[in-house]
């Protein structure tokens, strides 16, 4: 067929392949949003002492808060360190600060803006800076879900439950329906309270960690749980096993825990006699099920606090931590190494690096507001309700 015999077909883009080709935007999305302004050139050999300089003049108006998987030129400038619901209660416990500069990602700054006062800025310095995990479960997606549950006539049974590493939307579609949020430290406990409210539990929308939780903490089989395809036709699923199952999974993953595999652990063992493999919850079910040690990343780091000198230990984590602990106990004879022999940062959290970090300082410092982090009233109010449901567990 020639050139002049092709048809012209009138195929219009979605929306979505839009955002994906950088054609288009969503505010409302974790997938970036462009960052304005213009930032100061990473070769900048002032970059330090500029971000000192701006952070001293705000003094106790600006409270920095910094993920564990940020990178170490962004974190030696946090007051506080940790995971993201230990950050977003912190910043909660700073009434004082009226600025948070949170290092971290998107879903993060929301739950800051959630749970601190109104008087309180929340500023994420990348807007880009999201997470692919929370990207994988969209408001209109798990809407649709909850009509598929209602069509099949389980809906009454089924209690949401969201992991903390999703949007304020599916926060609040979790608080509106009766459900709680879990961090990788609670789920068990989370599972167990929403056991109690009805027979089924919808987790959104990491599908390792409620897979984990369910069957390695809770004793349930890999039967009981099924697999929800927000791409398919009714989830890939039909009304039967919807029915039967017990646990309804969100197909959603972390891009980082998510590479580990089975053979990575069994090389790991090879290349190093005696180690000991500790991952996060958020790796496959296969990997957990092969590690020594499975825990959140505040477990991780206690668990390596109290390891006996001498000690190998495989991590599967965010590599800016592993490099951060192995570095740290180093001292102490403890030999540390990431689990995977491909190096894999989070993309999205390396997005906050020293030129965004200075460029809010020094906005902040100016007296310009910058990329605010703004969870509309309604939205916050739900998700709140399921937030203060995880602070009620037992």
């Amino acid at each position: 067929m020639t050139t002049a015999q092709t048809p012209q077909l009138d195929v219009q883009p979605s929306p979505l392949a839009l955002l994906l080709l950088g054609r288009g935007a969503d505010p409302r999305s974790e997938r970036g949003v462009e960052c304005p302004g213009d930032l100061p050139e990473p070769s900048d050999p002032d970059l330090v002492a500029r971000a000192r300089a701006a952070k001293e003049k705000l003094g106790n108006k600006v409270f920095v808060l910094g993920h564990h998987y940020q990178r170490d030129e962004v974190i030696q400038f946090a007051d506080v360190t940790g995971d993201s619901f230990k950050l977003a209660r912190d910043a909660a416990a700073r009434p004082e600060a009226e600025y948070i500069v949170f290092c971290g990602v998107h879903f993060m700054a929301e739950s800051a803006d959630i749970l601190t006062s109104d008087d309180q800025k929340v500023v994420l310095p990348d807007l880009a800076a999201g997470c692919s995990m929370a990207d994988m479960a969209t408001a209109e997606q798990v809407a649709e879900c909850w009509d598929v549950l209602t069509e099949a006539g389980v809906a009454e049974q089924v209690v949401p439950v969201s992991y903390m590493n999703s949007s304020a939307d599916i926060k609040a579609f979790t608080g509106k329906h009766g459900g709680t949020i879990c961090t990788s430290s609670n789920a068990e406990r989370a599972l167990e309270w929403a056991f109690q409210q009805g027979e089924k539990v919808l987790f959104l929308p990491d599908q390792h960690l409620g897979r984990n939780t369910a069957v390695r903490d809770m004793g349930m089989s890999l039967e009981d749980c099924v697999l929800y395809n927000p791409h398919k036709p009714n989830g890939g699923l039909t009304a039967e096993q919807l029915r039967d199952a017990k646990m309804i999974l969100w197909r959603g993953h972390c891009s980082v825990h998510g590479r580990f595999s089975l053979e990575s652990v069994e090389d790991v063992r090879e290349r190093v006699p005696g180690v000991n493999v500790l991952v996060h919850p958020e790796c496959r079910h296969e990997v957990v099920a092969a590690a020594d040690y499975v825990g959140s990343t505040e477990y991780i780091i206690k668990t390596l606090e109290a390891a006996p000198a001498g000690s190998k230990w495989a991590i599967g984590t965010e590599l800016n931590l592993v490099r951060r602990l192995a570095n740290r106990f180093a001292p102490e004879g403890k030999e540390i190494v990431f689990l995977d022999k491909t190096v894999c940062f989070c993309s999205t959290m390396n997005r906050i690096d020293l030129p965004h970090l200075v460029w809010a300082l020094e906005s902040l410092a100016e007296g310009t507001l910058v990329n605010r982090i703004e969870v509309d009233r309604e939205t916050e109010a739900f998700a709140k309700l399921a937030l203060e449901r995880m602070l009620a567990l037992p």
